[in-house]
């Protein structure tokens, strides 16, 4: 069984002359993870070392510019490798002020000619709305009887407005989009009305007392002004995305080199360090443990020490005050699932990697409850544009291979159950051809959907019971990990004794074989299973005193012999009933697995109903029908297999996590 990646503990000792360069190989490396907290003691600096930090802090400043330039420019930045670019040097920071210049020149012209715009059409809607205002306007406001107000308000209020109103003024719009308008009413509600403008964000504006509309001719000319500043606008993107297109190879080198001064920076402003010297401690896998050694040689040319340690030699480690981080090594197919191992929590350093069963159990179980050639296919092809970027759906990429081994397994499945986009007959003459090598041909190979022929409910059973049979390998699987991962440990207490040790899965491999023996050969219960069975319960439900035996401690019963007769008696129960739903659990994988026929089953039928796949209606329904199971019901079987993972798997195992290895590396934030 695989194991989690050794590790080992490094010390460096580099002079201050090699520290930038030493810190920029473990970045592009990627495979070195500090040790605990960053040191917080700062050393007093001289002038050098003042005039080194504020070369560091230029850098800074200008990555965040450029970082800033990137957005502007609309330059996709996720998908820079870093480590193929190292730390600027004169020419870059030079090159870095010029584009930056640039950049801020298009920027400041691009706020400007937006501005103008904004001000040249709200201008011209402005005079628009009040080009219906043919009477003076003081003729208005001076009526004894009116009050009147014009201004502007959010369009979308406008009705609301008007609603509210309704009883105490009249609402005109000015214009077009109802920015602009005249609220009229009584003398005796203008207090109602005011109230009203108020809550919906009317700001009044200033009207000449003689005013009587804007003239067609100032109209036009607005109209005119705002179109030039437009189209000036339009030259201003086109220049940027020029500007974009001939200096994105420029912007990302210059954002590859900054962002790894800036890291760097970050990173040696809190190393522990003297006058001369930096100390620099962390984890390595023990794969990368020689290359360290001469790489870092090589760099300082022979002005490091460096010191290795096992993680026994760790004092904080033998102590349980530091974990070790925990790495683990796959192809990319295992690797895939790593992340739903490290989201239910790290196994413990130096225990059994169960990626690889996880990879197994998944795309088996997936593949049972998801049985359709078609379908199958459709997350194959999925998966391989996933892979090859032709689809992009960020951090999701990284899950093609899952989707590409789901699609095979699913696929698989529907050849054995004849189902193809849920059509029930296209698959027959394989089935036949099939079957037939065997003996009597026959159509599906396997028959899950219920029907009055005794070989069907024969065969859907058969599926109940291959998944139970599944359950009982995974249980056993999870149980043997937790035995030998606590004998690595040596926490013989928890290997050999309680629910999940060696005497609860004797107890529970007994019965089942007990319950086969019954089932297959007929036979009886004897004496000596009663003794088998009873002494396993006993060591696994009243566990307390023979783990305290084990591990030396004392008193042996803890909370005295009445506790550890009623905990017994409550572990008796918590034993039987947890190893018989973790077994019965699995049955829903049969169950989705008919389900899923079921509405294969529906679809196809609705599609006939519907005058066939040849009619409109028929193949609306076959693809919409197809298109809910491939999303939905994927979704929900994708849950269920989880969480047998999780309930019954993982559960068997993972009483205590670990800490995952998070190296250093180089990234553009």
């Amino acid at each position: 069984m695989a194991r989690t990646s050794e590790m080992r503990l490094i010390e460096l000792m580099v002079l201050k002359e090699d520290i930038a360069s030493v810190l920029e190989f473990i970045g592009k490396r990627g495979t070195f993870q500090f040790l605990g907290k960053p040191h917080e003691d700062k050393k007093a600096s001289d002038s050098a070392e003042d005039e080194i930090q504020l070369l560091m802090d230029t850098d800074c400043q200008y990555y965040e510019e450029l970082l800033k330039a990137s957005v502007f420019f609309g330059i996709e930045t996720g998908s820079i490798d870093v480590t193929n670019f190292s730390v600027p040097t004169a020419e870059d920071r030079t090159k870095a002020n010029k584009f930056l210049v640039s950049y801020k020149q298009i920027e400041e012209k691009l706020m400007e000619g937006h501005q103008l715009v904004e001000k040249v059409t709200d201008a011209y809607k402005e005079a628009k709305a009040f080009s219906n205002l043919k009477v003076s306007y003081s003729e208005l406001e001076h009526l004894s009887f009116l009050s009147l107000k014009i201004g502007k308000i959010a369009p979308e209020n406008f009705e609301m407005l008007k609603d509210s109103l309704q009883d105490n003024a009249v609402v005109i719009p000015l214009g077009e989009d109802n920015s602009r308008v005249i609220v009229a009413s009584s003398k005796k509600g203008r207090f109602a009305m005011d109230t009203e403008l108020k809550r919906c964000g009317f700001i009044q504006l200033d009207v000449p007392e003689d005013f009587q509309g804007v003239p067609e001719d100032v109209l036009a000319s607005m109209q005119r002004e705002k179109i030039e500043a437009e189209n000036e606008l339009e030259e201003l993107n086109v220049e940027k995305n020029n500007f974009a297109e001939t200096h994105k190879a420029m912007l990302i080198n210059l954002l590859g080199t900054f962002a790894i001064s800036k890291q760097i920076s970050a990173v040696q402003r809190n190393l522990e360090s003297t006058e001369l010297v930096y100390r620099i401690k962390g984890w390595i896998p023990l794969s990368e443990s020689q290359t360290y050694m001469q790489k870092l040689d090589d760099i300082t040319e022979g002005r490091i020490a460096i010191r290795e340690y096992n993680p026994l030699e760790v004092p904080d480690v033998v102590s349980g005050k530091e974990q070790v981080p925990v790495k683990l090594t796959h192809g990319k197919f295992v690797k895939s699932f790593e992340r739903m191992i490290f989201s239910y929590g790290s196994p413990l350093y130096g225990t059994i990697d169960p990626t690889p069963f996880v990879a197994v159990f998944f795309t088996l179980l997936f593949g049972i409850m998801f049985g359709d050639f078609g379908q199958g296919l459709v997350f194959v092809l999925a998966g391989i544009l996933m892979a090859k970027k032709v689809i992009k759906v960020g951090a999701w990429n990284k899950f093609a291979p899952i989707f590409m081994a789901i699609g095979i397994t699913s696929s698989i499945m529907g050849l054995l159950t004849g189902e193809f986009f849920s059509n029930e007959t296209l698959l027959e003459p394989f089935a036949e051809w099939v079957t037939g090598l065997f003996g009597h041909p026959h159509a599906p190979i396997l028959t899950l959907m219920p029907s009055s022929n005794p070989s069907s409910i024969k065969a859907m059973f058969g599926v109940f019971g291959v998944a139970v049979a599944i359950g009982f390998v995974i249980n056993t699987i999870g149980l043997i990990i937790n035995i030998i991962n606590n004998i690595m440990l040596k926490r013989y207490d928890e290997a050999f004794f309680g629910k999940n040790g060696l005497s609860g899965a004797v107890f529970f491999w007994y019965v089942i074989v007990l319950v086969l023996r019954m089932v297959l050969f007929h036979h009886s219960i004897a004496v000596y299973d009663w003794v088998i069975m009873g002494i396993t319960l006993f060591l696994s439900a009243f566990e307390e005193p023979f783990k305290n035996l084990v591990a030396g401690k004392r008193p042996v019963f803890e909370n005295g012999v009445g506790s550890f007769i009623i905990s017994g008696v409550v572990g008796i129960i918590e034993v039987v009933s947890g190893y018989l739903s973790n077994t019965v659990s699995f049955v829903r994988v049969g169950a989705f697995a008919l389900s899923h026929a079921v509405l294969d089953f529906l679809i196809y039928t609705l599609t006939q109903l519907c005058g066939g796949e040849g009619s409109i209606a028929g193949m609306i329904i076959l693809v919409v029908g197809n298109a809910v199971i491939i999303v939905l019901e994927g979704m929900v079987v994708a849950i269920q297999v989880i969480r047998l993972q999780y309930y019954e798997f993982f559960s068997k195992f993972f009483h205590e996590t670990g800490k995952e290895f998070k190296p250093f590396k180089f990234t553009i934030e």
